[in-house]
């Protein structure tokens, strides 16, 4: 376990900044990694997610492969599901009060949580913890103790609050009490580390200071990662946003979305989601730079890594293939959705199965040469189909297998 090079140390802490958007207290995490190396001993790093939704997108994997990276040189990861500050709602970068959630609807979305982290997460490395096991203890007194701790002015100081007060937009009290709960979560895990989005700032500082106000004799640095830009290249990935490639979508569909990114946005996809070394990425900048790879072939690559990571390099070369066959040689895909109806007119078939929005759609996308029916282009709106099985095509991506009974 003995580290003998310094070189060796810091060539880990050169990787474990790459893509960091800022670090609060590098200079304890240099020790915590050094006495890992040197003395065997572990450390914790937090990171918190509130169950809103049920599933996990990449851009919640840019924490999650920092804290992996970190698991390898003496983490011990706090995986901590919020199903009690869920019910209250983040407001950071929120222009209004968030839609209060049931406890039913975050345990529901919590149980995913469990089983999805582990796609990335060493589990002999990690604890999952939920923080009603404590918040709920707390009760009125303890709340009450807990918001003695800041003032209204001190809160004032976020921007998003800032800006709301200024805008004289209601800004409910619970939602000051969000950023107390986050940072108490710190008091109780005794953490080392916590890390989270850079938007996720002040409530890491409340967790650095609440620390020190509890006396726990620990004042956590704080590791701020970017927020990953969704497929749109404007926004950051968001599910409300639609821009997302959730960890759990099929490999086929995950490929296929990567592919679809920017030349520009895939350079900072590569910095935050792949393991190829720094070195090896400025090669592969330079290479793409001056033509020696195309920029398709780079991207190709890409996608097969982050496949991979959820999958296998199998599957992710089987999604390449498949992708590959539809796009490149106007194959049909062979996981086709199945779509069954009593109904025979074509228009209305395509806006049943859902390849068009609307009827006026469907027309529009004939009378362009847009459909294809067992790969045979149409162009009669008032088309009838016998009873029978069809491959049916609208554009160059939307493929349906529809059985007419």
């Amino acid at each position: 376990m003995l580290i003998n090079k310094e070189r060796d140390v810091q060539e880990i802490l050169k990787e474990f900044k790459r893509g960091v958007a800022e670090v609060i207290g590098e200079e304890q995490i240099i020790k915590l990694i050094k006495n890992y190396y040197e003395k065997g001993e572990n450390f914790y790093i937090k990171a918190g997610f509130d169950p809103t939704a049920p599933d996990l997108h990449l851009g919640h994997s840019v924490v999650l492969f920092k804290m992996a990276f970190l698991q390898r040189h003496g983490a011990i990861v706090q995986f901590l599901i919020g199903d009690f500050t869920a019910r209250i709602g983040d407001p950071s970068g929120k222009s209004a009060t968030r839609k209060v959630l049931s406890k039913e609807d975050v345990l529901k979305n919590a149980k995913t949580y469990e089983e999805q982290v582990f796609k990335i997460l060493d589990p002999n490395k990690t604890k999952i913890l939920f923080n009603s096991s404590w918040c709920e203890e707390l009760g009125s007194a303890g709340i009450i103790s807990l918001c003695r701790t800041y003032s209204v002015a001190r809160m004032l100081e976020r921007d998003d609050f800032s800006k709301r007060f200024k805008e004289e937009s209601p800004i409910s009290i619970s939602e000051f009490l969000y950023p107390l709960l986050q940072g108490y979560d710190s008091v109780v895990l005794k953490n080392d580390i916590e890390m989270g989005g850079i938007d996720q700032k002040f409530n890491l500082l409340v967790g650095r200071n609440l620390q020190r106000t509890y006396e726990v004799n620990k004042e956590q640095s704080i590791i701020m990662m970017p927020l990953l830009v969704g497929l749109d290249g404007v926004n950051k990935m968001s599910k409300s946003l639609n821009n997302y490639i959730g960890i759990t979508e099929d490999p086929n569909s995950m490929y296929a979305k990567i592919l679809s990114i920017s030349d520009e946005l895939m350079w900072e996809w590569y910095e935050l989601l792949s393991e190829i070394s720094l070195k090896d990425l400025e090669k592969l900048r330079q290479d793409v730079k001056d033509g020696t790879i195309h920029p398709k072939v780079a991207k190709e690559n890409l996608a097969i890594e982050i496949v991979s990571k959820f999958y296998s390099n199998k599957i992710a070369n089987g999604a390449k293939e498949e992708f590959d066959n539809v796009h490149s040689m106007g194959k049909i895909p062979t996981d086709l959705e199945i779509f069954k109806t009593d109904e025979n007119w074509i228009v209305k078939i395509l806006t049943l199965s859902g390849l068009t929005k609307t009827n006026s759609d469907a027309r529009r996308l004939i009378k362009s040469n847009a459909i294809s029916i067992n790969q045979e282009k149409i162009d009669d709106e008032q088309l009838k189909l016998d009873s029978g099985e069809y491959v049916i095509q609208a554009g160059k991506k939307k493929f349906i297998k529809v059985i007419i009974l």
